[in-house]
């Protein structure tokens, strides 16, 4: 890009512009009550007040493209013409506060089942039948952390993914999304394929990287075929297990992102770890360097997450071309207008700030005199 980037600047992605580079990721809700996957009105108030509160884009939770593929029982799903028509009014009301919305396409394989992660939970371990859990899934017979053995997937049931995927895809333009996010990262379905730690399959879905890579891009090829030409596809990646050498390492990263571009990828939202114990050294801003190295490597454009909490850092990951975009997650938990927030910091006069009209009376005024 030329010249400076900010943060109020808009993005376009295929047909799709974007009011500005602060975007709301995919976070777990656990709020699908009825544990049929359906959204409910907490769904229209968390994502509805995000989108008031001056954020670009809005990114729903990973939504399972079957009901076996959601993280809990509690999570959202996007397999069927129901959860296209629930979905619907939540998204018409985000465009109708100026921001686009996108929903992430999601499987978590052997990290499937689990209690959600609430204050009166009962842990990470994986809920039982009995109590309205299932049976887990994944490229081989190795369990995650605290976890129950998952059933090391059938090639048959490999090779049906990629249509799983697309058939979401389908219900989720259905439902108005503006763009799809593939989940190929924290350790879920696509990223235990990625990993060595994780996949010690000996077909065509294993072994070495362009093995344990078919499965993700594999589904690349299929949602981008089911999607319109205008409409951008993204995929979040972890850019690395933090475990060397014998991981998923920044160096895959780097390779991938390139076949990721030409696949028709548009943007990759980077992250890391989350499929096996590490020990990761989090501080604020921690990703941002592999977000980085994808941009480098791939040409795409990135978007970084984790640990962003203030204006000036997260301007300061745009002046230095590390990423396009940047991802608010558990600040805009605690704060739903910190796009606003953030943006007045950074002196956008108060008239182009992205407020609802009926806030108006909550300006700056004397701001707005100067």
């Amino acid at each position: 890009m030329l010249g400076r980037m900010r943060l109020s600047d808009k993005l376009t992605l295929r047909d799709l512009e974007i009011r500005n580079r602060i975007w709301l990721p995919p976070m777990c809700q656990y709020q699908a009550s009825g544990r049929d996957g359906i959204p409910r009105s907490w769904h229209m108030v968390h994502y509805g007040a995000r989108a008031a509160g001056g954020f670009g884009l809005i990114i729903a939770e990973a939504s399972g493209v079957v009901p076996e593929g959601r993280i809990s029982p509690f999570c959202a799903g996007i397999w069927s013409d129901e959860h296209a028509k629930a979905w619907a009014p939540i998204v018409e009301f985000v465009h109708e506060m100026g921001a686009a919305m996108g929903i992430q396409l999601g499987h978590a394989g052997r990290k499937a089942s689990t209690y959600p992660m609430l204050p009166d939970n009962k842990g990470r371990g994986t809920v039982p039948p009995e109590e309205g859990g299932w049976e887990t899934l994944g490229p081989s017979a190795i369990a995650a952390d605290g976890q129950a053995v998952p059933r090391a997937m059938t090639l048959e049931e490999v090779r049906a993914v990629p249509g799983e995927f697309a058939q979401a895809a389908k219900h989720a333009v259905d439902a108005g999304f503006d763009l799809v996010e593939i989940h190929g990262a924290h350790g879920y379905l696509l990223h235990q394929f990625l990993s060595p730690m994780s996949n010690e399959r000996d077909d065509e879905y294993g072994g070495d990287f362009d093995g344990r890579t078919r499965l993700l891009r594999e589904v690349v090829d299929a949602v981008r075929a089911a999607i319109p030409e205008g409409m951008p596809l993204l995929v979040r990646l972890s850019a690395t297990d933090w475990v060397e050498p014998d991981g998923w390492r920044a160096e895959d990263s780097e390779r991938l992102a390139p076949l990721l571009a030409e696949a028709g990828v548009d943007l990759i939202d980077v992250s890391t770890g989350g499929n096996v114990p590490a020990d990761i050294p989090a501080a604020p801003g921690y990703q941002v360097d592999f977000a980085r190295r994808v941009r480098e490597a791939s040409g795409l454009p990135t978007a970084a997450v984790g640990m962003l909490v203030d204006a000036t850092q997260t301007q300061a990951i745009l002046d230095r071309e590390e990423a396009d975009a940047v991802l608010i997650g558990r600040a805009a938990l605690r704060n739903a207008e910190w796009a606003i927030d953030a943006l007045r910091e950074l002196g956008v006069a108060p008239e182009e700030l992205p407020y609802p009209d009926s806030y108006f009376r909550g300006w700056d005024r004397a701001a707005l005199q100067e």
